[in-house]
C-alpha cells in the first residue's frame, strides 16, 4: 500500500509502560485521558509528548535486517498502520476510535545514546519517523480501532 498520502488507517497495538526506559508492554486497549496521555503510562502528564506512535510500516524498514521488532520495543504507545508520520504537520489533529483526538505536537526524538536496537540494527526509527502527540479528547482505543487525520 501507498501511505504516502493516506490519511487513513488503524491502530495496530496500544503499549504502556509502569516505568520510563523500558519496552513498553501490549494492551488489547487502553483509556487515554484528556490532558494527560494514556492511564498507567509512564509517560502520561501534562506536556507535549503524552502519546507517542510509530507506524507499522517504519519498522518493518528495519525488520530487512531481520530482526522481529515486537510492539512497544520502541516506547510507542500506538503502532499504526496506512498513515505516513513524516507527512503529518505539527498542530494537526488525528482521530483515533469514536472519541479520541490528538494533536501532533512533536516529529521525532532525540536520542541521548544509542539503544540496544540501535546496536544491533545499526539505524534506528523513532527517531526520525516517530510522532508525539497530547490528548484533545480522551476515551478507549483498543487494537484495530480506525485512525485518521482531520482538518
Amino acid at each position: 500500500m501507498d501511505i504516502s498520502e493516506t490519511k487513513k488507517g488503524k491502530v495496530i497495538s496500544v503499549c504502556i509502560s509502569k516505568e520510563k526506559h523500558i519496552r513498553k508492554m501490549p494492551l488489547n486497549a487502553c483509556l487515554f485521558k484528556e490532558d494527560y496521555g494514556l492511564e498507567e503510562d509512564s509517560h502520561a502528564g501534562p506536556g507535549n509528548k503524552q502519546v507517542s506512535l510509530l507506524a507499522r510500516e517504519s519498522v518493518l524498514k528495519m525488520e530487512t535486517k531481520k530482526v522481529k521488532l515486537p510492539p512497544g520495543i520502541f516506547g510507542e504507545n500506538l503502532r499504526t498502520e496506512g498513515i505516513d508520520f513524516s507527512k503529518i504537520e505539527i498542530g494537526k489533529k488525528i482521530k483515533i476510535g469514536k472519541n479520541v483526538i490528538l494533536e501532533v505536537t512533536e516529529k521525532g526524538k532525540t536520542c541521548l545514546k544509542p539503544c540496544s536496537i540501535f546496536k544491533s540494527v545499526g539505524f534506528c526509527v523513532m527517531p526520525t519517523e516517530g510522532i508525539f502527540g497530547k490528548v484533545l479528547r480522551g476515551g478507549v482505543v483498543k487494537e484495530g480501532d480506525p485512525l485518521e487525520v482531520i482538518e
